[in-house]
């Protein structure tokens, strides 16, 4: 449901690429594509149609993985007529909700249908993330003492063309908040800030970058930032220990498949070039889980609703009326205290 990136871009590919490499988990049937405003143009493996009714009538409802790929804004909609049309097995990308509400609805509208929901998290599958949790509980750097996550892209076109994203707390930071909570536990809001998109005299209001700050339970401090007009494109983490630092470096497109990771232990550095075919992995591990018996997925569905819950509240504080102290890309700062 929905061609956009996400679904033209993303799923379809990876998803060929999974059935490719692990057969025993698919039947042969082509894919069906759904999207009321686009249509692809059926291929080999794959059938576009422009609406819910049309799609269902193609497949099993009971026996079909649907993934939903539609802007967070009217995802609560699309999963409601999926439930109602008989689907239970859902995909879902990131983030979850938009806001608290929408969440709220989807968590009822999961009990009420017994769904089995899937929230698209590569970077959690990711083999950088499996290698820094590892340094995280291996204890040869001490404790973790401080993380900062940037997320950094220019998406001029998208944002300017038509905004598929409320705010940029939803574009990249759902991936760094699962990422501070995967690798230092739960935690609270302690600042959050944000800016429009300004290309002259054009506007688009909270598009332009988001930064937020957590505080977690385990003491850890975490600082996550995204500029989208950035004109380089970087996904890095740094983690400060007591004895050393690890710097991560996450793959910036489809394009590649490597992470890159350097770690510095008394002042000697080494640097690991990993395999990191996250997403791929990450819709195989998904299909496992839906073969098997019983909600597999309740426990990323708990952990999905956390990274919304706090977004939202980042989001919130943004939406305080601020008067800035600089023009600072019409920006909009506030502090939770």
């Amino acid at each position: 449901m929905g061609l956009g990136r996400a679904g033209a871009e993303l799923h379809l590919p990876v998803l060929a690429k999974a059935r490719a490499g692990t057969r025993r988990l698919f039947d042969g049937e082509p894919v069906v594509a759904c999207d009321p405003r686009r249509v692809l143009g059926d291929r080999p493996g794959l059938v576009t149609v422009t609406s819910l009714a049309e799609a269902a009538a193609l497949v099993d409802p009971a026996d079909t993985v649907a993934h939903v790929c539609t802007p967070p804004t009217v995802r609560t909609e699309v999963i409601g007529e999926l439930a109602e049309r008989g689907f239970r097995h859902l995909v879902v990308e990131k983030p979850l909700a938009a806001d608290t509400d929408d969440l709220a609805r989807i968590i009822r509208l999961r009990r009420k249908h017994g769904l089995r929901v899937a929230v698209v998290e590569p970077w959690l599958t990711s083999a950088l993330t499996v290698r820094l949790t590892e340094l995280v509980r291996g204890g040869v750097l001490g404790e973790p003492k401080s993380i900062t996550i940037v997320q950094n892209k220019p998406r001029f076109r998208r944002s300017l063309a038509r905004p598929s994203h409320p705010t940029a707390f939803d574009v990249e930071l759902p991936h760094g908040v699962g990422l501070a909570l995967r690798l230092a536990g739960n935690a609270r809001v302690t600042h959050a800030a944000g800016f429009d998109l300004v290309v002259g005299d054009v506007v688009v209001p909270r598009m332009g970058g988001a930064r937020v700050g957590l505080r977690h339970n385990s003491g850890v401090r975490t600082e996550i930032s995204s500029d989208l007009t950035s004109p380089v494109r970087e996904r890095r983490i740094t983690v400060k220990f007591e004895r050393g630092t690890a710097v991560g470096h996450y793959a910036v497109s489809a394009d590649d498949d490597h992470s890159q990771l350097s770690v510095t232990l008394n002042g000697h550095r080494e640097r690991e070039v990993l395999h990191d075919d996250s997403l791929t992995e990450w819709m195989i591990r998904a299909y496992q889980l839906f073969r098997g018996v019983g909600d597999q997925h309740a426990r990323g569905f708990a952990f999905a609703t956390d990274v919304v819950q706090l977004l939202s509240v980042a989001k919130n504080i943004c939406a305080e009326p601020v008067v800035p102290a600089t023009r600072s890309e019409s920006a909009v700062i506030a502090h939770a205290r």
